[in-house]
């Protein structure tokens, strides 16, 4: 362990954020939906959030994962987007952002989406830091940690081969 104290390692609760937002009619398309780019900017924002509290550092979007749109969303709907860093490799971290819609008036709470990102923290100059690494409290966050471990090996195999393909 470095005595270093911007990669002295942190607890996943360190990085845990959470955004809200009301889905008004510049956030959605003629049919009163919300646009999925607004959705992706949101869950971009409340990752580099989470990357930000973990690393201490500037943060940018290397990598988002697939992404699904499991139920649509609203104008005049509440966006809720919760997000942690799921593991930290040498410089980068993998984040997790969980997405749900409410009608706050009905009560009503539907998962819309979930997505990993990658994110690499960087000086002002754009150079690539160590980050801490993650320490994972509980048994959700230890699946998490190895799942976002495996997610790693797949994605570097995927740019290794479409470097090859090149």
């Amino acid at each position: 362990m470095s005595s270093d104290p911007s990669v002295t390692p942190h607890p996943v609760r360190e990085s845990q954020s959470e955004m809200n937002e009301i889905v008004l009619p510049n956030d959605a398309n003629p049919l009163g939906a919300l646009l999925g780019g607004r959705l992706m900017h949101w869950i971009d924002l409340a990752a580099a959030l989470a990357a930000h509290r973990h690393s201490r550092n500037y943060v940018v979007t290397a990598s988002i994962d697939h992404l699904d749109f499991l139920v649509p969303v609203r104008v005049g709907d509440l966006v809720i987007l919760k997000s942690s860093v799921n593991r930290a490799f040498h410089t980068s971290m993998e984040v997790g952002v969980k997405v749900w819609v409410e009608n706050y008036i009905a009560g009503v709470r539907k998962h819309v989406s979930s997505a990993y990102l990658t994110f690499v923290a960087v000086d002002d100059r754009g150079r690539h830091l160590q980050v801490p690494p993650v320490i994972p409290e509980s048994p959700e966050e230890q699946r998490r940690y190895d799942d976002a471990g495996r997610r790693r090996q797949a994605r570097v195999a995927e740019s290794q081969r479409k470097r090859q393909q090149s």
